[in-house]
């Protein structure tokens, strides 16, 4: 039975080889139950080969996801500097 806390991680190379069985007529069926993985992820990896060719999510962002990822890190790293910032001063008002 998987342990759905660590779900297991799968190479860019297998996703490939994956997909590559399903382009050369394999059922997706077979290669699902061969394998044990469900119909989600199964889709989800032909959708991104197809579309992108690959499957790692940094590799099929595009220019303006990769900026909104940058500002959002950018974003919660300035909030982190701001909540420091904040209790410094409580710090030095309390002196």
């Amino acid at each position: 039975m998987r342990d759905p806390k660590h779900p297991r991680q799968f190479s860019e190379e297998f996703r490939r080889q994956i997909v590559a069985l399903v382009d050369s007529g394999k059922p997706h069926a077979e290669v699902m139950r061969e394998y044990d993985f469900g119909k989600s992820t199964l889709d989800r990896w032909i959708r991104l080969v197809h579309a992108c060719g690959s499957t790692a999510a940094a590799d099929n962002r595009t220019p303006e996801q990769n900026r909104l990822v940058e500002l959002g890190l950018e974003n919660a790293r300035r909030r982190v500097e701001v909540d420091v910032l904040k209790q410094a001063a409580l710090l030095f008002a309390r002196k």
